[in-house]
């Protein structure tokens, strides 16, 4: 019952789909690098206190991982205001 739940656990918070080694050593290290990339994006929420949930703030690192761009104003709700305020300036297709 416990490993179910850990594996459950696992599925809804390291996003791990998948595995991508079949040995035994391979799903212990995928296990273990997503469990501290877990870790660090919580000390990085606490540290800085951000107020996205964890799952946010992993999404929003997942998808930057390659881009040139500041992390700190990607996970802070400053920069979602940003885009807002960018929005507005926006220029329509249509104007009915």
């Amino acid at each position: 019952m416990e490993i179910e739940l850990f594996f459950k656990w696992i599925k809804q918070n390291l996003r791990i789909k998948a595995f991508y080694g079949t040995s035994e050593n391979a799903v212990k290290t995928q296990i273990w690098i997503a469990i501290s990339v877990y870790l660090l994006a919580a000390i990085i929420k606490k540290k800085l206190r951000i107020e996205r949930t964890l799952n946010e703030i992993l999404q929003v690192l997942s998808v930057a991982l390659f881009e040139n761009d500041e992390l700190l104003p990607l996970v802070t709700n400053l920069h979602l205001q940003d885009q807002k305020e960018a929005s507005c300036n926006q220029l329509t297709l249509f104007n009915f």
